[in-house]
């Protein structure tokens, strides 16, 4: 039966959307390197592992597409995949990529125009995550753990922007592969967004002050080295802290209201909901 393939599907994007396509009757398959053993429509897929791609494909007409995470040079491990999805019949593509463009990362920029050239092809280009407060996030466990949020990105904004409501835009256009839409869409919470104003937003709804500490661009690469992340991905992460306080990412857009038929979450209403999270 067609459906939907979700890969990342154990996400916090992808079990979002497998629960938004599932309450709508759409028959989804959740794809990740460790599925569910619970759910009969899990299923192993692995991007460096070409044996999982055609199993997970099998049947779907319509696919999400999550890119391998920490990386800057996605495209030679996607690019297999989408020709096999071509070939496949997929009729709908949907790309989560990211409105910022990593530092030294040209070949995320060629993937979205690939994707953009499959038929159905639709790039969702996300601004920063709300869920990169929550854990394992280091900016989260920093909070956390010293009530502190350290930025070299100064008092330049984001258009931070809920999960949940990337993966209701994807479902919106998932659902229905016959649903008319445009190639590209830039997907942002309601309004711009610093880091010292989350710093007060959080103090204000958890009852816990919160600071800013603001570091370097270096201070803050080697803080995410040491976090685990791979340091050609942590330099590029710290120098889009750069791009932020210069202004080059403060961008909102109606995007969310335009497929789901409502406003995007505001940065108080997610910290409400997730207050317990920056206990000690």
């Amino acid at each position: 039966m067609p459906g939907v393939l979700v890969t990342g599907g154990t996400g916090r994007t992808g079990k979002a959307l497998v629960r938004e396509l599932r309450a709508a009757g759409v028959p989804t398959r959740a794809a990740s390197r460790n599925p569910d053993a619970a759910d009969p429509d899990a299923i192993r897929f692995d991007w460096h592992d070409p044996a999982t791609h055609g199993p997970a494909l099998d049947g779907r007409d319509r696919v999400f597409l999550l890119p391998p995470v920490e990386s800057v040079d996605p495209l030679p491990l996607v690019e297999p995949f989408l020709r096999r999805a071509r070939r496949a019949g997929v009729r709908r593509l949907v790309l989560l990529g990211s409105a910022i463009v990593l530092p030294h990362a040209p070949s995320a920029v060629e993937m979205a125009a690939q994707v953009r050239a499959q038929p159905g092809g639709v790039v969702l280009r996300a601004s920063g995550f709300m869920q990169n407060f929550l854990r394992p996030h280091p900016l989260a466990d920093r909070v956390r753990r010293h009530g502190e949020i350290r930025t070299a990105a100064g008092d330049g904004r984001l258009g931070w922007v809920d999960a949940r409501d990337v993966a209701a835009s994807a479902a919106a256009l998932l659902a229905d592969p016959g649903v008319h839409a445009r190639s590209d869409y830039l997907i942002t919470g309601p309004q711009g967004m610093s880091y010292p104003e989350a710093a007060r937003i959080l103090t204000a709804r958890t009852g816990r002050r919160v600071r800013v500490e603001r570091v370097t661009e270096r201070e803050q690469a080697a803080a995410y080295r040491a976090s685990g992340m791979p340091a050609e991905f942590a330099d590029a992460l710290a120098a889009v802290e750069r791009g932020i306080a210069e202004g080059r990412e403060d961008r909102v857009s109606t995007a969310v209201r335009e497929l789901t038929g409502r406003p995007p979450r505001a940065f108080a209403e997610f910290v409400s909901a997730h207050a317990h999270e920056w206990t000690p």
